[in-house]
């Protein structure tokens, strides 16, 4: 991974952070680009790697990114599209008969617009770049709960099926021109979102995790690690659950 150009999308904080760690330390240029301007500039400072701030919702903004890092860098090797948001909320509430509350087209359109047009405006726009090169990596940042839905998550769940359904297209479109694309679902993961939460619901989670225990960042920058690098040379439209077992809703 030495030299190779790796950028992740949502790397200021969580698994984007371990992930953009553990490719600093295999020698790879690490580019983090993130709306979060301060805390991705002191992410960024910790690895000796590069911030742009870039909002991926926006094509426009997403072309300058992947521009200026072309112009500072000539080539770009691996993408991990990891920039996700949540806004959870039932899809629909009823209480004796009447409906009281339902998600609200804003919070679905936001969590599709991030989660799921977000990593196709970054990867359309990269995917030549390596075509063209003849080699890249795609890596895209699906979720159990894209394979098994979760309580109160439609957008959510949407959204991370429908990166399921893209990785496996994108697998078959550019796998002729040496570009690999997989998709990585994390399960409950003990990021700094997930760990400020009650003890009583992370214990839940560690009880209904077959392995007794929450992801660490750390489990989930090692798949993309690995699915990056040339051990996994013959690996392209898979779907890695690294989840510590759990099936949701079991």
């Amino acid at each position: 991974m030495k030299n190779k150009v790796v950028l992740i999308t949502g790397g200021a904080a969580g698994i984007g952070k371990a992930t953009a760690a553990r490719f600093a330390q295999a020698g790879a240029i690490v580019v983090i680009g993130d709306v979060n301007e301060q805390l991705g500039k002191e992410t960024a400072s910790l690895f000796g790697a590069d911030f742009f701030k870039v909002d991926v919702s926006d094509r426009q903004n997403v072309q300058e990114w992947v521009d200026s890092i072309l112009e500072r860098y000539g080539r770009i090797d691996v993408i991990v599209n990891n920039a996700g948001v949540t806004r959870d909320g039932l899809f629909i509430k009823m209480v004796d008969g009447q409906l009281v509350k339902q998600m609200s087209e804003a919070d679905f359109d936001l969590v599709l617009n991030i989660n799921l047009k977000g990593c196709f405006n970054v990867t359309q726009a990269i995917a030549p770049v390596m075509v063209n090169q003849g080699k890249g990596v795609i890596l895209n940042a699906s979720s159990i709960v894209g394979l098994d839905g979760n309580f109160g998550q439609t957008n959510y769940a949407a959204s991370k099926s429908g990166l399921i359904g893209m990785t496996k297209v994108w697998a078959r479109e550019l796998g002729k021109y040496g570009v690999r694309v997989n998709a990585v679902c994390p399960g409950f993961t003990a990021t700094e979102m997930v760990s400020a939460m009650p003890e009583k619901v992370l214990e839940n989670m560690r009880n209904k995790t077959p392995l007794g225990r929450l992801g660490d960042p750390c489990d989930i920058a090692n798949a993309y690690y690995f699915l990056a690098s040339d051990e996994a040379a013959f690996i392209t439209g898979a779907i890695l659950r690294v989840d510590g077992g759990i099936v949701l809703g079991t």
